[in-house]
């Protein structure tokens, strides 16, 4: 088959906009990596990882909820670093990064609509005694193991409902689709050309599989969940505030059934205290996880949130209808 004759600029164009799964060799190479002779040595790393982790919950008895939560986190990094070097997901990660920090202006729109609500409703878990009573009685590793086990469940979510989105954007592709997605790209001109050409159906060719339909996942996944520890900082800041304004050491105190002598506070601000971080921390990753749940279910929600990479999404997917179009025809 002949080469297309814009590939290296349509390559570049994939590569720059995190989508190293539409380049054949990058989709090559992601391939590679996930031959079980190379995920040995990943495996046998987290295995390195557990035995130090069962050691230091041997060794001291008080790490006993901190071993598990510092394997998780690690593990996770480690995964990470798998996905950007052998999977060639630096790409993804990048351009869903750069995308949503300089979208956030975009963001605040949704989160202004979102936010009012959501800390009404985690307000009354925050004035609550039982709340402080039991974070603060939780080991900060089992609290970060909660924090952690929230953020899975978000991504979990995620990972369910955003094919729906994908499958919702190829089954729209039709002339008019390509050429406005392919607006300003290397493939501007040949989008024309083969809206012009009634011999060709662009929606047989729109329908994205395998490698490049787990990439246009992984981007949403990115950017949403970017959007989402965003949220959660701001909620762990807002009640950071609120409770050192608020929340006086006595109240603190009574709530946790200590005494105020026992509580460990900040050496400025008395009323900044580990308990009011950990409640805090709590409340923060809660409302993640009910955020990511509302806003991909709520059609109220559901619109803002994904407008971030909407237009991203129907350009990608035109632009490969197009790509393949035209190499075909050549």
């Amino acid at each position: 088959m002949a080469e297309h004759p814009h590939q290296p600029a349509v390559e570049s164009w994939f590569l720059a906009h995190g989508l190293p799964y539409f380049v054949a060799e990058e989709r090559a190479a992601a391939r590679e990596g996930l031959r079980p002779r190379r995920l040995v040595l990943l495996v046998v790393a987290l295995a390195v990882l557990g035995a130090v982790a069962g050691v230091l919950v041997w060794l001291t008895p008080t790490s006993e909820t901190a071993g598990p939560a510092l394997w998780f986190s690690v593990a996770g990094l480690a995964v990470l670093w798998y996905a950007v070097t052998a999977l060639r997901a630096r790409p993804i990660l990048g351009f869903a990064l750069s995308r949503t920090l300089g979208s956030l202006r975009y963001l605040a729109p949704m989160v202004s609509r979102a936010l009012p609500l959501l800390l009404v409703f985690v307000t009354f878990l925050f004035v609550n005694a039982e709340a402080w009573e039991m974070t603060t009685n939780l080991p900060f590793g089992l609290l970060w193991l909660t924090v952690l086990m929230m953020f899975g469940l978000a991504v979990l979510f995620l990972l369910v409902r955003l094919p729906e989105e994908v499958d919702r954007v190829d089954d729209e592709v039709d002339d008019d689709f390509i050429v406005r997605a392919c607006a300003g790209t290397p493939l501007e001109a040949a989008s024309r050309e083969v809206a012009a050409d009634p011999a060709v159906d662009p929606q047989s060719y729109a329908q994205v599989a395998g490698f490049e339909r787990w990439n246009l996942i992984l981007v949403l996944l990115v950017i949403q969940a970017v959007q989402v520890l965003l949220l959660s900082v701001t909620v762990f800041v807002f009640f950071m505030l609120f409770g050192s304004l608020v929340m006086e050491p006595e109240t603190q105190a009574s709530w946790i059934g200590k005494d105020v002598s026992d509580l460990r506070n900040a050496p400025v601000i008395s009323s900044v205290s580990v308990s009011l971080m950990k409640v805090s921390l709590f409340l923060a990753s809660f409302s993640g996880f009910y955020f990511t749940v509302s806003a991909v279910t709520d059609d109220t929600y559901r619109r803002q949130f994904f407008s971030v990479v909407e237009s991203q999404l129907e350009r990608a997917v035109g632009m490969r209808a197009v790509y393949l179009a035209t190499r075909e025809r050549r």
